[in-house]
């Protein structure tokens, strides 16, 4: 997941595997209580809890809170619209059925109908 360029300003995210909700706070200038509000609202986002239901966020999630960051506060998406883009982003566009395969397919529909008929 590439970064959005407009978080440049933000502290370069270290080498580590895991990183506490005060660290992601730091890193991604937005306060611990956001960051858990946005994991209700974002599915992207699924930090690991361990003990004592502590967050424990990788690098990936970093990623994705400065993504969620940049939709919110620099581009201005309500949290529909992010989560809408988030959403787009992730998911691939399906790709595109030839006229075999539909012609096929619908054959098979038929084929169904017509036994059901005869049944």
């Amino acid at each position: 997941m590439l970064e959005p360029s407009n978080n440049a300003e933000l502290p370069v995210i270290p080498g580590k595997r895991y990183f506490t909700i005060g660290e992601v706070s730091e890193l991604c200038a937005v306060k611990p209580h956001v960051l858990r509000y946005w994991e209700q609202e974002f599915p992207q986002l699924k930090p690991v809890k361990r003990r004592g239901n502590r967050r424990y966020y990788q690098r990936a999630d970093v990623l994705t809170i400065r993504q969620i960051r940049s939709l919110l506060y620099d581009q201005g998406f309500t949290i529909g619209g992010a989560r809408q883009q988030m959403t787009h982003e992730v998911k691939p566009e399906p790709k595109p059925k030839d006229m075999s395969e539909i012609v096929k397919e619908m054959i098979r529909d038929l084929e169904e109908v017509l036994a059901v008929l005869k049944a």
